[in-house]
Order: structure tokens, then C-alpha cells, then sequence
């Protein structure tokens, strides 16, 4: 399982650029040894009260 930021996420966090993905996204970055079987949007509400849009994936070697 891999949480990445979604694509509508931060450009930064925590003062430092983010990569963000969506579940094709990283399944090409992560390459043809691993399979993609579920994904899922998660918006988290951080403390201060901003919503951050992440994605988690679940990927399976093939």
C-alpha cells in the first residue's frame, strides 16, 4: 500500500515541493513489475482546518 498526494493536492507541504499522483501516475512510475488492484481517495482535514486530497494504492508484484 502506497498514500501518495492526489492529483488536486498540495503543490507543497511543509514548505517543500510534493510529487503527486494519480493511480495510473504511479503505477508508471512505479513500472511493469507491479499490478494495481485498488485505489482509494482520501480527503484529510488537517488541524488548522484545510482539506488535502491524498490517494492510496494497493499494488501486488506480479
Amino acid at each position: 500500500m502506497i498514500g501518495t498526494f492526489a492529483l488536486d493536492g498540495p503543490e507543497k507541504c511543509s514548505g517543500l515541493p510534493v510529487q503527486r499522483y494519480d493511480p495510473a501516475a504511479l503505477g508508471r512510475a512505479i513500472g511493469p513489475a507491479f499490478e494495481l488492484i485498488a485505489h482509494e481517495a482520501h480527503r484529510h482535514v488537517t488541524p488548522w482546518g484545510a482539506t488535502q486530497s491524498f490517494q492510496f494504492s494497493v499494488l501486488r508484484r506480479r
